[in-house]
């Protein structure tokens, strides 16, 4: 897992943490001159998720299960999220279909 780190972010959102998480990855990833302001919350991120959400037919009320993640995945085809159960590389709880180089790696 450690060369697959370039950075890590602890997410502090108390609901649509999955949605946050996305968001503030790809603003990272892009160098968003927002990303700053939402990773440290002195920017709602608010606003954004709750289009995403309408946008993708995503409701993360009950948490993000694969379903969401499929989702997520379709919305954000120019990244391939993988999302990890643990530290080890073969913990893998979803690798979604993208054939993309740029990749959100998350670890719950």
């Amino acid at each position: 897992m450690a060369h697959l780190k370039r950075s890590i972010i602890e997410v502090k959102a108390e609901n649509n943490c999955l949605a946050h998480a996305l968001i503030i990855a790809i603003t990272r990833m892009t160098k968003y001159p927002n990303y700053q302001s939402y990773r440290k919350g002195y920017k709602k991120i608010g606003p954004v998720v709750e289009p995403l959400l309408e946008t993708t037919g995503t409701n993360l009320a009950n948490g993000g299960e694969i379903p969401e993640l499929i989702r997520f995945q379709e919305h954000f085809h120019e990244y391939k999220i993988v999302i990890y159960g643990g530290l080890r590389c073969d913990s893998i709880l979803f690798e979604g279909k993208a054939e993309s180089s740029k990749r959100i790696n998350l670890l719950i």
